[in-house]
């Protein structure tokens, strides 16, 4: 019903933290190069630049590509990771609340998170962080909940009829 990764306006504010530690860290280079001649603080503060500006944008590739968010009509389901994986699930009927929420920032990017609230679920944090139109995806687990709740295996399945006696003559 519902598969995707957070949104790529979602990592913008890691992006931006990421280049002011990268200019940080150019800055002190810069400073611990004074000694040496200048044209060789030069090439390495545009060599520690580079770099840590190339690191920031892979990280945040790396982070948004690797996570994905997945509604089915019985499972809510989030996987991260490459090389080791962390897998967080939940059936469907356990979902007891969706909300969701949008910083300043994030309602200008039209981006948010969404909140599901589990039975039994203080122990676990689970919420799709950074998705874009978050307001769809929580439409989204409604339809999932009343797919679920259509079927034999879902949310609200009738008890079965019970057998009447014919009326006595």
């Amino acid at each position: 019903m519902f598969e995707g990764h957070p949104s790529w306006r979602a990592i913008l504010a890691f992006y931006l933290k990421g280049l002011l530690i990268v200019l940080v860290v150019a800055a002190i280079a810069a400073g611990i190069t004074t000694v040496a001649a200048k044209d060789s603080r030069t090439s390495t503060v545009v060599i520690v630049a580079i770099v840590g500006v190339a690191l920031v944008i892979l990280v945040g590739f790396i982070k948004r590509v690797t996570t994905h968010y997945t509604i089915t009509n019985k499972r809510l389901r989030i996987q991260r990771g490459i090389i080791s994986r962390d897998i967080q699930e939940t059936r469907l009927e356990r979902v007891q609340n969706v909300n969701f929420s949008q910083g300043v920032f994030q309602r200008m990017l039209q981006v948010g998170d969404v909140d599901f609230d589990t039975a039994g679920g203080d122990d676990y944090n689970f919420v799709f962080a950074g998705v874009a139109r978050p307001d769809e995806v929580v439409h989204q687990v409604d339809r999932a909940t009343q797919a679920g709740a259509a079927g034999p295996q879902g949310l609200g399945t009738p008890a079965p009829p019970t057998q009447q006696a014919p009326p006595a003559s």
